[in-house]
């Protein structure tokens, strides 16, 4: 969807995407399995973000230049996102910094920490421990501050 402008990417992206989560659902009903959740992804979709939330998926996934409030406000189901895939280069103070910003702009409330696109085939396997041990920390914080609109975002 980055190539794409909002008029073209509800004509020709959006339908699809529907149709996309149609079918899945439909062949995982007649084929009896459980439900799945399903994520959509549009990298670039800033302008479609709420549209996104009724395609039929569960999750809208945040490429990593989606602001945190801007997607909370106009993402109406669960986020995953959106971390530069380029911070886990960072030195590992910074590395840390910037995930933890992260997960508190967003909260923990109907989010899936994650980076904002794919990781780089020479990406330090140390590098995503920290993202991930940095993640649980900041997360387990909030939820036990206890209070509900933190969880959401601060």
């Amino acid at each position: 969807s980055s190539g794409i402008n909002a008029e073209y990417g509800e004509q020709f992206s959006l339908p699809y995407l529907e149709d996309i989560a149609t079918a899945v659902r439909q062949g995982i009903v007649e084929r009896g399995l459980p439900d799945v959740p399903m994520i959509v992804f549009a990298k670039g979709a800033y302008h479609s973000l709420s549209k996104l939330s009724y395609t039929g998926y569960n999750v809208v996934g945040l490429d990593w230049t989606v602001d945190p409030h801007i997607a909370r406000d106009y993402v109406h189901i669960a986020v995953q996102g959106n971390l530069d895939p380029c911070a886990l280069y960072a030195p590992k103070e910074e590395l840390i910094e910037m995930t933890t910003n992260m997960v508190r702009q967003f909260g923990v409330r109907n989010y899936i920490a994650n980076l904002g696109h794919g990781i780089y085939p020479d990406m330090n396997p140390e590098s995503v421990q920290i993202f991930c041990d940095t993640v649980h920390t900041v997360s387990e914080e909030i939820m036990r501050k206890g209070d509900p609109f933190n969880q959401l975002y601060t």
